[in-house]
């Protein structure tokens, strides 16, 4: 049975995930909440860089068009 994207992205809501960016910005944190333009909020976020963190950020929130991948 597959999923659809958005059912994944439901199964992520409370869990730690990383986020890449077009501009190749990375950011990981707790996925709270998304729209259905992916826009996502993080709590605890972090910008990562070269594998390692770079700024704290704590809540965040990314702007859909501008998402390239999320992992879960």
């Amino acid at each position: 049975m597959s999923q659809r994207p958005f059912d994944l992205l439901n199964d992520a809501i409370g869990r730690e995930v990383l986020v890449m960016l077009k501009d190749d910005m990375q950011f990981r944190g707790t996925l709270k909440a998304f729209d259905i333009h992916m826009n996502l909020v993080l709590e605890g976020a972090q910008e990562i860089k070269d594998g390692e963190m770079k700024t704290k950020y704590g809540k965040l929130i990314l702007r859909g068009d501008n998402v390239l991948f999320i992992s879960p």
